[in-house]
C-alpha cells in the first residue's frame, strides 16, 4: 500500500469517527476550566507559498491558530469582535474572551460558559449554540440554538440570560440544521438562516430557510417573514455577517473524504428582501487547498480606518486533527 493510500485511508477513518453519532443519545457536556491558557501561533494563508496574500476580493493580514492544554477547549462556532476584544462562542456554550492587537498575542484571556440556556446545561444539546450576534449600542447578546431550535438573549457581559424563546416558524425544523447563521441588521432586524432545513417540506431540495425578524426574535410579538436561500453546490450555509453596505456575507462549507472541510464565501443582496424571495449569493472566495481550509463557522466584519475587515474562524470539534484558525482579512470589493 502506498503512503498516499495509506493517508487516504486514515482521512477517511477520521471523519468516519467525527460524524458518527455518540452511543448516547445526548452526552454531557465538557466544560473549560476555571483557570484560563491558551496560546496563538502564526500561520500563513498558503503554507505551500508563504509570501501569498490575495484570495479573490480578500487580502491577507495575518491569522493564528489557537491552543490551548484545557481539553474543552475549541468548538468556535460564532464569534463577535470589537476593536482588539474577541468574543468566541463554542458549541457547547463554552465562551472564550480576549484582546489581541497586531503582535497576534493574546491577552486579558478570559474563560466562562453561557449562564443560562435551553434545558438544566449539564447535555451538550442543552448548549448547541451555533450563532451569536449583538446590538452595539446595548452590548446585548443574541445566540441560536440549534439542537432546540431556540433563540436566547443575554447581557452586555454575557453573565446573565434576559429572555428566550422557541419560534413557532422553526419548531419542525431539523435538530442539525437549525439557526446555524444569526445576524442583526444595523435597522434592528435579525436575520436567521438554516443550515440544512429546506422550505416547502424539503422538496426545494437546494434552498435552505431564511427568517427576517422585524425586531428582537425572543419577542413573541415580533413579524416574521419567510425566504429562502441558494448555497453554492454542495454547501451548507455556516455563518454570516452584515457588511458596511448593508449586504451579507455567507460562509459556506462542505465536508468531503477527499478534502475534509472547505468553504466558499458568498455575497448576497439582501436588501429590500420580501417574503417569499430567493436569495442567490455570487461565490468571491474559495478555502480549499492549498490555502488553509478547515471547518470554518464563524464571521465577523469589522471597520479599520476605510477599510472593510473580515475575520473568519474554524471549529475544531474539539479533534485533534482539525485547527481552531482565526483568520484576518482586508475585503476589497
Amino acid at each position: 500500500m502506498t503512503v498516499a493510500m495509506r493517508l487516504g485511508f486514515l482521512k477517511f477513518g477520521v471523519l468516519l469517527l467525527a460524524f458518527i453519532p455518540d452511543s448516547s443519545s445526548d452526552p454531557l457536556r465538557t466544560r473549560l476550566g476555571s483557570t484560563p491558557n491558551m496560546r496563538a501561533i502564526r500561520v500563513p494563508l498558503d503554507p505551500s507559498d508563504p509570501a501569498r496574500t490575495k484570495l479573490g476580493p480578500l487580502t491577507y493580514l495575518g491569522g493564528v491558530r489557537l491552543v490551548s492544554r484545557d481539553l474543552a477547549f475549541g468548538g468556535f462556532s460564532a464569534m463577535r469582535v470589537l476593536g482588539d476584544r474577541f468574543t468566541l462562542l463554542s458549541d457547547r456554550g463554552n465562551i472564550v474572551q480576549f484582546r489581541m492587537g497586531s503582535d497576534w498575542q493574546p491577552r486579558d484571556v478570559r474563560f466562562g460558559d453561557l449562564p443560562s440556556g435551553p434545558g438544566t446545561g449539564a447535555f451538550r444539546n442543552d448548549r448547541d449554540s451555533e450563532s451569536l450576534t449583538s446590538d452595539p449600542a446595548s452590548g446585548k447578546f443574541w445566540v441560536g440554538f440549534e439542537a432546540r431550535n431556540a433563540i436566547w438573549r443575554y447581557d452586555a457581559g454575557l453573565l446573565k440570560g434576559e429572555a428566550a424563546s422557541r419560534p413557532p416558524i422553526m419548531a419542525d425544523w431539523s435538530d442539525n440544521g437549525g439557526a446555524e447563521s444569526l445576524v442583526r441588521l444595523r435597522d434592528g432586524r435579525f436575520v436567521v438562516i438554516s443550515e440544512t432545513t429546506r422550505p416547502d417540506g424539503g422538496h426545494r431540495h437546494r434552498e435552505r430557510v431564511v427568517l427576517i425578524f422585524a425586531h428582537d426574535p425572543v419577542d413573541p410579538a415580533s413579524p416574521v417573514a419567510e425566504l429562502s436561500y441558494v448555497p453554492p453546490a454542495g454547501y451548507d450555509p455556516s455563518d454570516a455577517t452584515e457588511l458596511p453596505d448593508g449586504r451579507l456575507l455567507v460562509v459556506n462549507r462542505r465536508i468531503t473524504f477527499r478534502e475534509l472541510f472547505t468553504a466558499k464565501l458568498t455575497l448576497v443582496d439582501i436588501r429590500g428582501a420580501k417574503a417569499g424571495s430567493v436569495l442567490r449569493g455570487t461565490e468571491i472566495a474559495t478555502f480549499a487547498p492549498p490555502v488553509q481550509h478547515d471547518n470554518f463557522e464563524a464571521l465577523a466584519v469589522t471597520r479599520e480606518g476605510g477599510a472593510t475587515i473580515l475575520w473568519i474562524a474554524s471549529d475544531d470539534n474539539n479533534e485533534w486533527w482539525q485547527q481552531s484558525l482565526l483568520l484576518k482579512f482586508r475585503l476589497d470589493l
